[in-house]
């Protein structure tokens, strides 16, 4: 059985960071790009960002480039996301994927194939 599980979400205040966590089971945690996505009320799931299997190919949404990290660590079956410079704009629940493949948009937002796994999310707010 597979078992997607997201943590470290909290409030945080304008400028402060967070790092979320996702790890998971019961999958071959390598066979996939992983990402995270977040939807706050009210407003439709946006891809935040992606990573491939290795490492290799990083992706982020224009809109938190420059502020946030991805990374994972295959041998913990683990995905991270650092956030820095936190704005009340970055306020949702964020949600882990694990997908088929994952790539940059020349519009700048991020292509995703297919999603074969979802979290059940771990929510992010900022206060101003």
């Amino acid at each position: 059985q597979v078992q997607v599980v997201e943590s470290g979400g909290g409030l945080v205040q304008a400028g402060g960071s967070l790092r979320l966590s996702c790890t998971a089971s019961g999958l071959t945690f390598d066979d996939y790009a992983i990402g995270w996505f977040r939807q706050a009320p009210g407003k439709e799931r946006e891809g935040v960002s992606c990573i491939s299997w290795n490492s290799g190919s990083k992706y982020y949404v224009d809109s938190v480039k420059g502020r946030f990290s991805i990374s994972r660590d295959n041998a913990k079956n683990t995905l991270y996301l650092q956030m820095n410079s936190l704005k009340p704009e970055d306020t949702a629940m964020y949600y882990c994927a694990a997908s088929t493949e994952c790539a940059q948009h020349s519009r700048g937002y991020i292509y995703w194939g297919h999603i074969a796994y979802w979290g059940q999310g771990t929510q992010v707010t900022v206060t101003s």
